[in-house]
Order: C-alpha cells, then structure tokens, then sequence
C-alpha cells in the first residue's frame, strides 16, 4: 500500500461512509439527520468531509429536491455498504458474539406483495437477528429494479416478468391468476370460468406493471380482448368495486385469506379455464453485488419458509 493510500485509510472514517449510507437511503439530509438524531448541520459537514477525502463528488444537494446520487456516488454508496458490514462483523468478533448477524440490510417491495410475503419474512428475520438494522422499500417493479442496480437496495421482492436486466434470483412460489366476483354474479355459481366467457364482461383491472400486462397476456393467448371497464393501481380498491357492484369481475393473482371486502361484502374467488401460466414471485438481486451477509441469509431464511409452506402458500400468493 503507498503512501497515498495509507493517508485515504488514515483520515476516512466509518462514521462518515455510515452518515453518506443514511442520507443516500433517506434522500434528505434533514431525513438522514432525524435518522441518525444528529443536526443538519453534521450531517452535511461529514458528507462534504467525505468527499473531499476521497476527491470525488458523491451526491447533488438541491434544497427543494433533496440529494441525489451522482453515478459515482451510486458505486461508493455500494462499497459502502459492504465496508460497513464487515466493520460490523469485526466489532462482533472483539467482543466475542461468534457469528450473529449485524449491519444494515435494506429490502425492496413490489407494492402488491408488502402486505402479504414482506410480514412474515420481516418478522421472522428480525427476531433471528436483533443485531440487523433492517429496512424496507415499496415500489414499482421498474423501481426496484432501477435501485437494485444504483446498490441502494440489497435485495427485492417482486415478479419473474418483464424484468429490463436478469438479475440473480430465487424463486419463492409460483401463483396463478383467478377471477373474483361479488355474491350477485352470476359466474360466481360456476366451479370455473373460462377467459372466452369473461372476455364481454366488464373488468375492473389492477393497472400497476408487470400485474396489467400479465392479465391481458392470458387474453391474449386466446385471441381475445377484455373489456376493461375501470382501471385502478389500488388492489384492494379492485376487490372492494367487484363485491359490491355484481356487474363486474376482477382478476387478481394474489390470495388473502380475507375473502370480504374492507366493507365485509364477501368475495368469490373461481379459477380460470384453460389454467394460467405461472407468476413467479421471486427474491432478486444485482449479480453485479456480492450478497452481504445478512442478505444472504435473508435468502436462506425466505427459501426455507417457502420451501414448505405448501399449506399456507394460499394465503401468501401475489398480484
């Protein structure tokens, strides 16, 4: 190691890399302090001590618009992360815990399947691992995807479609579509329904990429054209219409064990004939990053509740 080096180790420090990781996964400086408990003023001083250590700029701060990373930002923010897990491990080791988890871990969500895979898995991680500092993100599929790549998520839980790169994954189980209808529909007398037979009625269809281009997909394959009636991005807005208006019919993929509307109107859920492809839901990661290691056991944790939850998988199932 040169000289030059021996000075960068010297004067950087984890508490400024751990003030940038805040920040960047805040979005504010004011976020990152309230965070941290920290003022402002601090917060701002270390991120600009930090970037003049390492001679390069990190983020752009806009007072209306928060921070935001510049490209070499994002890959810092990447190391970042990676040197503060290893500190973490090291600072286990001195103190003698052997090999208990700790460091952060931040954990994306396709907005669909926060309220029915991220509780579980959430929970059960967090009470195996106290010493974690976990966090989690909702978005849009295209969302995760773009903040899997910038290294401002470790992992993502989202749909095996449409994806713009081909990330590492493992997938947890795979769902299929169904119709729902209120207790009036007529179809709802029936044991199955068939895509022929659902094309001519009204829908009320979940618009949030890849659920939209999933369901026409399935019409699709048959030649056929729903006939869309309301189009929402609220899944439980759809399921609340379909069980109160018997005129319509939904067509979701994932399955709470609540089979009411928030207004306790029942919903009736058929299977569709002939049977739908397969919507995998998947863990995902950039295979640009190495798994840290609570990451990595995120992903143990995840496939092995998965792996035998075949009872349970009903009421885990996603849109």
């Amino acid at each position: 190691m040169d000289a030059n080096q021996t000075n960068l180790w010297q004067d950087l420090s984890l508490r400024q890399l751990a003030h940038f990781v805040a920040v960047a996964e805040e979005g504010t400086i004011r976020a990152a302090a309230q965070r941290l408990f920290m003022s402002q003023s601090a917060i701002s001083n270390s991120i600009t001590e930090l970037e003049r250590t390492l001679g390069l700029g990190l983020c752009v701060r806009r007072r209306s618009q928060g921070v935001s990373l510049t490209p070499t930002g994002r890959q810092v923010l990447a190391q970042a992360k990676q040197v503060l897990g290893e500190a973490a491990k090291l600072g286990m080791m001195s103190r003698g815990e052997g090999s208990e988890l700790a460091g952060p871990l931040r954990v994306g969500c396709f907005v669909t399947l926060t309220p029915t895979v991220l509780p579980r898995l959430l929970v059960e991680y967090t009470s195996r691992h106290p010493l974690v500092a976990m966090s989690f993100v909702e978005g849009s599929q295209e969302v995760l995807q773009d903040r899997l790549l910038s290294g401002d998520l470790d992992i993502a839980i989202m749909y095996d479609l449409d994806l713009k790169t081909d990330p590492e994954r493992a997938v947890l189980y795979e769902p299929r579509a169904y119709a729902l209808f209120g207790e009036g529909h007529p179809f709802a007398e029936l044991p199955s329904v068939s895509l022929e037979r659902l094309a001519p009625e009204p829908l009320v269809l979940v618009d949030a990429a890849p659920s939209t281009s999933y369901a026409m997909s399935l019409f699709g394959a048959q030649g056929l054209r729903p006939n869309i009636r309301l189009l929402t991005q609220s899944y439980e807005f759809s399921r609340s219409i379909v069980a109160r208006d018997s005129s319509c019919y939904g067509m979701l993929v994932q399955r709470p064990v609540n089979t009411s509307s928030y207004e306790g109107l029942p919903i009736i859920e058929r299977e569709i004939t002939p049977l739908p492809p397969p919507c995998p839901v998947v863990l995902a990661w950039s295979k640009d990053t190495r798994l840290s290691p609570p990451a990595a056991e995120f992903v143990t944790l995840a496939r092995r509740l998965y792996a035998d939850a075949g009872a349970d998988r009903g009421s885990h199932d996603a849109s």
